[in-house]
């Protein structure tokens, strides 16, 4: 599979790539977690992209079409891969576009997932992320906490809201998503890739897009 995920900061985009990735060997490729990583890191690319993270806004497009190029040419990518939030605006998408063809990649669809605005700040502000770049694994502190208070279960790092995460970057991000990001729904519509989807349970939204992928 080759798909395109969709949807506003908190729709579950990174939940749904996961299951999806045990189905047939296709990988997740989330450029947020890539970029989380290269600030860590402190890369080059790391000290480019943080002061964009660190307010909520977009990482420039010449940024992430290098990484794209690169990790869609991987040898674990020819089993597949779900973009995970990425592209976010026409002109990533136009730019992802011909890349594709250019690789001689097809793609299967964008899946749009659909979440009222309400879920999304009480997914996202009780969201705390492993501080590890490495393993960097999600919790909530109502639906999955960790098992001790503020230390992640898979490696013991430390648990921390991220700085874009809190009420006001939540606010933020999503008022970036609506002008920027939200346009891609028409643009996959008319290239006759789109499938819009209730985000709200995820076992629903990976049934909906297997059956979309048998037809």
């Amino acid at each position: 599979m080759r798909i395109i995920l969709l949807g506003a900061p908190g729709a579950g985009k990174g939940t749904v790539a996961k299951v999806l990735t045990k189905l047939d060997g296709a990988v997740q490729i989330s450029t947020g977690d890539i970029l989380r990583g290269a600030v860590q890191a402190d890369t080059e690319l790391g000290k480019k992209a943080n002061a964009f993270m660190k307010a909520g806004d977009l990482v420039p497009d010449d940024l992430i079409m290098d990484i794209m190029k690169d990790r869609l040419q991987e040898p674990d990518c020819k089993k597949g891969f779900l973009l995970d939030g990425f592209p976010r605006t026409i002109p990533q998408a136009e730019a992802l576009k011909t890349l594709l063809g250019d690789l001689g990649i097809e793609l299967d669809m964008a899946a749009s997932l659909e979440v009222p605005r309400e879920e999304i700040l009480n997914r996202l502000s009780t969201r705390r992320t492993c501080e590890n770049s490495t393993c960097q694994a999600i919790y909530n502190v109502k639906s999955s906490p960790t098992k001790v208070d503020g230390i992640c279960d898979k490696c013991g790092s430390k648990v921390i809201q991220r700085e874009d995460e809190t009420e006001e970057a939540i606010t933020h991000r999503l008022e970036t998503y609506c002008e920027k990001t939200a346009p891609l729904i028409g643009y996959y519509e008319k290239e006759g890739l789109l499938m819009t989807v209730d985000a709200c349970v995820t076992d629903d939204v990976v049934k909906a897009i297997q059956a979309r992928l048998k037809t």
